[in-house]
């Protein structure tokens, strides 16, 4: 069974920093891509970050660069989104999902962890 579990989430004020974590089981982790969307309340779900887990190729929106970060950790199927400098904007659920390439299209994910809350504060 594929799971993916998201954990990290949590209140920070603006300027700070989360490591958002994504633990994978059920599948073979060095062949995916894993990306990271949120959606905030009455958005659509947006892509955050994408890491290929074949070739380490990274994906990140022009909204991410420069403050997220994304990794992979093969010997623990875990990937991580460290944020920086995040804004009250950046108020969402984050997301993790697998799928075949990196992509900013969520439908191209089609698998699902269930979100960690990410509040930041003004």
């Amino acid at each position: 069974e594929v799971q993916l579990v998201e954990s990290g989430g949590g209140l920070v004020q603006a300027g700070g920093s989360l490591r958002l974590s994504c633990a994978a089981s059920g599948f073979r982790f060095d062949v995916y891509a894993i990306g990271w969307f949120r959606q905030a309340p009455g958005k659509e779900r947006e892509a955050v970050s994408c890491v290929n887990n074949r070739d380490g190729s990274t994906y990140y929106p022009d909204s991410a660069k420069g403050r997220f970060t994304i990794s992979s950790d093969h010997a623990k199927n875990t990937v991580y989104l460290q944020t920086n400098s995040l804004k009250p904007e950046d108020t969402a659920v984050y997301y993790c999902a697998a799928g075949g390439i990196c992509s900013s299209w969520h439908s191209d994910f089609g698998s699902w962890g269930q979100g960690t809350q990410v509040t930041v504060s003004s």
